[in-house]
């Protein structure tokens, strides 16, 4: 079966230079390598003559969206497989694609996979516990009857590095066409309701996590609740409320446990800005757009959808 990576960019540096080497050593070379890059000017075009399988398309900074781009690169895409990075997404082995896909390959039931994230060297102990709360050791394979016991996790499912079979990804109508967040998800649900299995592949890793202040833990919340409010018919089956508590729980213990309780009231302060930054995204439909454009990291998302 071909793979396509795809990956959406904006203004990659150094480290995307090392997803991409380490992209082009895959036990399982993919066909192409294939980004959308916002704008043109901040793209260096000697990696197209570096990496033989890198092709690119330059996109406008107004017309990026997160469902609507990933989308448009599915559609162009001939492969078997379509697996979704990140530019920040660092593959941790070369078994990376081979341990992804390999589930698709084998079981007709399994539409999509998705990977393992460590965190990155020197990021905080508070993101590092995040991560392998997300993404524990051992690997799954989630249904839609897994509901009642795994409620909003059951439609985990992360574009940061996840493949998906092109014709179940097809049949289930692709990424909605637009989408301030959480297109991943939203997909993943889609696919389930059409009966298939979404796999979390623990030996499938790649490095990535992110030291957000407080008010950018804010920003990417609300924009989480929005989306979370724009689709009733993934969200209306489950709420986050419960899985964030319990994160917030565990994370208090783990930090007590292992001699950083210094870093509870950041927790506790980071735990706020999320759930303020959320709780208003579910009810943005009762706000004014200027609350809105203060809130939302987005801000192009409602220049084109809620004009």
């Amino acid at each position: 079966m071909t793979i396509d990576v795809i990956i959406p960019a904006w203004r990659p540096g150094d480290e995307f230079v090392e997803v991409l080497t380490r992209l082009s050593a895959q036990t399982i070379r993919p066909s192409s390598i294939m980004v959308i890059n916002t704008e043109e000017k901040y793209w260096n075009r000697e990696w197209e003559k570096r990496f033989p399988l890198l092709t690119v398309q330059h996109i406008n900074k107004e017309e990026f969206d997160h469902g609507g781009t990933r989308r448009m690169a599915a559609e162009s895409s001939g492969a078997d497989i379509l697996v979704f990075m990140t530019q920040d997404a660092v593959p941790c082995r070369k078994d990376l694609l081979e341990k992804l896909t390999a589930p698709i390959m084998k079981e007709r039931v399994i539409a999509a996979a998705y990977a393992r994230q460590r965190p990155k060297k020197g990021c905080s102990v508070i993101e590092r516990y995040t991560r392998d709360f997300n993404y524990p050791a051992v690997s799954h394979v989630r249904h839609m009857e897994d509901i009642p016991e795994h409620g909003i996790k059951t439609f985990f499912c992360s574009d940061v590095c996840a493949a998906y079979r092109r014709s179940s990804y097809m049949a289930s109508g692709g990424f909605t066409e637009h989408a301030i967040f959480n297109e991943d998800m939203i997909m993943a649900c889609s696919l389930m309701q059409a009966g298939y299995g979404v796999a979390y592949v623990a030996e499938a890793c790649v490095y990535h996590s992110h030291d957000y202040t407080f008010s950018e833990q804010f920003h990417r919340n609300f924009d989480i609740g929005v989306s979370q409010a724009e689709h009733p018919e993934v969200f209306g089956y489950v709420r986050s409320e419960r899985e964030g508590i319990r994160l917030v729980k565990q994370t208090a213990d783990h930090l007590a446990m292992h001699g950083n309780a210094g870093q509870i009231p950041r927790l506790l302060l980071l735990s706020a800005a999320k759930y303020t930054g959320y709780s208003l995204g579910r009810k943005f439909r009762s706000l004014p757009r200027s609350v809105i454009m203060f809130c939302t990291m987005n801000k192009e998302y409602w220049k084109e959808t809620h004009k």
